[in-house]
């Protein structure tokens, strides 16, 4: 585990479903998922400049292929900074941690300016909805008691709550129940962050707050009861965190990326 502490605020840097594929022309709905990495990226560096640590939230690949993972961890390689990798729906766990372990991003909790990182494996093998396992429940509960006195970020693939689209609710977190009767012991859990939604949410849970984040390719109509699109550029949220607890986070998009969505798709 890496410890390190630091006077001023912690950069830390979210993405979130890239969904990477092995070939260099690999696209999701006619968007190149390795161009619009790309921009999202200089979009960072012009925006805000280098991080202190990356969270990178699952479905990093489309296909879960070896090539995909590998050409994630070579792009992240332009900032100067630790990064947590976690599996998606759409990730091969095993993989994923393999290829992640060459680039030091395969830690499940790190503790890093002040404030407290877990990082929860919510994939279930061929499905699309998430569950986390009892070996992960147990994981949390440990992590979470080990460090009572840090602000703590929990993060996760798939969505622990409703978000008021129907076709996302069938393939959110199916334990919810389970995770929260976890999160309800710590009062030091301040943030509970995801992907897998392709969207911006933010809402508060007991004085928690939730905090999902656009795709880095292609994003989900909010609030759509069947699958549906929209051509908002791709995105990263940004977090500034101080160690007395308090933090600032905004999302932001790479406006200038230019691409053709498929808007009349009914599925990815």
């Amino acid at each position: 585990m890496t410890l390190k502490q630091s006077a001023r605020p912690l950069k830390v840097l979210q993405l979130t479903d890239p969904h990477l594929m092995a070939s260099g022309d690999g696209a999701l709905l006619g968007v190149n998922t390795r161009d619009s990495l790309a921009a999202v990226i200089d979009e960072v560096l012009q925006s805000h400049g280098q991080p202190d640590l990356i969270l990178a939230t699952g479905d990093l690949t489309q296909d879960a292929s070896r090539e995909a993972y590998r050409y994630l961890g070579e792009q992240l390689e332009v900032f100067s900074c630790p990064s947590l990798w976690i599996a998606g729906n759409h990730d091969d766990s095993s993989l994923l941690a393999s290829v992640a372990a060459q680039y030091q991003a395969d830690q499940k909790q790190m503790v890093q300016g002040g404030w407290h990182f877990v990082m929860l494996d919510s994939s279930v093998h061929g499905k699309v909805y998430g569950e986390l396992a009892e070996d992960e429940l147990a994981f949390l509960d440990s992590a979470l008691a080990q460090y009572p006195a840090l602000p703590t970020m929990v993060c996760l693939h798939h969505h622990p709550v409703d978000i008021g689209s129907d076709w996302m609710e069938k393939i959110g977190l199916k334990n919810r129940e389970a995770f929260w009767q976890v999160i309800d012991k710590y009062p030091q859990v301040k943030i509970v962050l995801w992907g897998h939604i392709h969207q911006d949410l933010q809402q508060q849970r007991n004085g928690v707050q939730l905090l999902a984040t656009p795709s880095t390719c292609i994003q989900f109509a909010t609030g759509s009861s069947d699958f549906a699109v929209e051509p908002l550029a791709p995105g990263y949220r940004w977090f500034e965190l101080d160690a007395s607890g308090d933090f600032t986070t905004e999302v932001c998009r790479a406006s200038r990326f230019e691409f053709d969505l498929d808007e009349n798709s009914t599925g990815y």
